[in-house]
């Protein structure tokens, strides 16, 4: 690091947003050492041997990998296949449910209908009762009268 001997600070215009300043470090000589001189690395002597065994391990790591992916593809097409299956069954439930109630609708509507066909047949039926006593009332009355 730099000593303080080294360090100016030196003020520039003040504004209303703040101040502003302007800090220089002084240079260092060339006798100066930084702070962390890095080692140079050691070299080592590598075996064919060595190279080998570090290949293996490599292609093995991507072997294990490679099955890793695609296991998990298998297991995400597995749930695929679940998820579809579920909707398919969802989809089928519904459309017999819906099928039960329009029959049921429908039963309900020619229940109702015959009833009133009913009711109506015997109203109907009354009134020709009614007709047919007033008819021989009339008749009877003609036959007396004459």
């Amino acid at each position: 690091m730099a000593s303080a001997e080294d360090i100016q600070v030196k003020e520039l215009d003040k504004r209303a947003s703040g101040q502003a300043f302007e800090v220089l470090l002084g240079t260092t000589g060339p006798d100066a050492k930084g702070d962390f001189p890095l080692p140079t690395p050691k070299k080592k002597d590598v075996s064919l041997e060595e190279i080998q065994r570090k290949l293996d391990a490599a292609e093995e790591r991507r072997k294990s990998h490679e099955a890793e992916v695609l296991k998990h593809l298998a297991e995400k097409r597995e749930h695929q296949k679940e998820v579809l299956q579920k909707a398919m069954e969802e989809n089928n439930n519904f459309s017999k449910m819906a099928e039960e109630k329009l029959n049921q609708k429908m039963e309900a509507n020619q229940e109702n209908r015959s009833a009133l066909m009913a009711a109506m047949n015997e109203k109907f039926k009354e009134k020709d009762k009614k007709l047919e006593e007033v008819r021989k009332n009339k008749e009877a009355k003609e036959t007396t009268e004459d």
